[in-house]
């Protein structure tokens, strides 16, 4: 379908529209400006941001006698995005506060939107929570690329399977399967159950003294996790629809709640799938990690991994050193790259 031509009455309208809003920005930015002039701040104080809602955020004091409460706070437009989870530097104000500075992060994690652009989504995160449950059923080829997300990003990940309430003699093999394969990759894999709170422990064990962010497609339970970890945060559940068995989205934006023994964690907005066209072949390689000591072995440089004679990654399926599905899933994904 082409694009559709506006007419020069309509340009006009939509070019007001975007002047209009520029100018409200530069007002707000002269206000701010004209606030850390005149003194009308309080004093520069470390804080760390609990949620992001466009150019506003809400920041936690970390010093003084307000450490621990929390302020509605504007950005300056010169910072660069800000998530939740970034640490700042930032002054009170009589109504809204003003982040006037950042931190250096130690870790981000970033997705890509529909153009391709990455987002970043959480900062300084020391483990990423890739939830998946029992129902709706988890696919491979999507926890690989959480996966993948996650050891490109250089944050460890942990795999949660959740509403193990509902294994039956019908999904119990599968699952159990599944588990299997990735404890012999090396990936730590914990199984919980918020509606009989099976497992509850050793998560909050895991969790504690440590920076999370759960990520997941809708449906998996995570914030029916947290309601059951934090009790009295109370976050709003989505029911799984009845037609496609999948979640519906509940949280729509990152926020960052404590632990009272220590520890934070971090929910993310539910996403089904996680886009990697961001990345390339090689990059690729790099996010299947028992992949590693085969790489460069094998008999051609440019090898597909397919039927080349002196490939390593074939010779190590056969050998049993590499999950055939995992380069299944490898494969599909690297198909879906070349499509974009």
């Amino acid at each position: 379908m082409s694009k559709r031509k506006l007419n020069r009455r309509q340009t006009w309208r939509v070019q007001k529209i975007q002047d209009e809003r520029a100018q409200r920005a530069a007002r707000k930015d002269s206000n701010i400006d004209q606030q850390l002039e005149g003194g009308d701040l309080g004093p520069e104080q470390h804080g760390q941001i609990i949620s992001h809602f466009g150019r506003q955020v809400d920041v936690e004091a970390l010093e003084g006698e307000a450490a621990g409460q929390i302020f509605r706070c504007h950005m300056r437009t010169n910072l660069d995005a800000l998530v939740t989870g970034d640490n700042v530097i930032w002054r009170a104000g009589a109504e809204y506060g003003v982040v006037v500075a950042t931190q250096p992060r130690t870790t981000i994690l970033q997705r890509p939107n529909n153009h391709g652009e990455l987002k970043p989504v959480a900062a300084n995160i020391d483990q990423i929570v890739i939830t998946i449950a029992v129902e709706p059923l988890a696919h491979y080829n999507l926890i690989d690329r959480y996966l993948v997300a996650a050891e490109l990003s250089g944050i460890e990940p942990i795999l949660l399977v959740n509403k193990t309430d509902l294994l039956n003699n019908d999904n119990r093999a599968r699952i159990e399967t599944m588990i299997e394969l990735y404890r012999s990759i090396g990936y730590q894999v914990m199984t919980v159950s918020s509606t009989d709170q099976q497992g509850l422990a050793p998560l909050r064990e895991q969790l504690n003294s440590r920076i999370s962010v759960f990520v997941g497609q809708s449906g998996v339970g995570k914030s029916s996790l947290i309601n059951a970890l934090l009790p009295g945060i109370d976050l709003k559940v989505g029911a799984l629809s009845e037609a496609t068995r999948k979640g519906t989205h509940t949280t729509t934006t990152a926020r960052l709640f404590h632990f009272p023994e220590g520890g934070d964690l971090i929910d993310s907005p539910g996403i089904r799938e996680f886009g990697l066209w961001h990345i390339n072949e090689h990059n690729l390689l790099d996010g299947f990690r028992e992949f590693a000591p085969f790489l460069g072995y094998c008999k051609f440089r440019d090898c597909n991994h397919e039927q080349e004679p002196g490939c390593a990654i074939k010779t190590a399926i056969e050998e049993g050193n590499i999950s055939e599905q995992r380069v299944h899933s490898y494969k599909h994904i690297l198909n879906s790259l070349n499509q974009d």
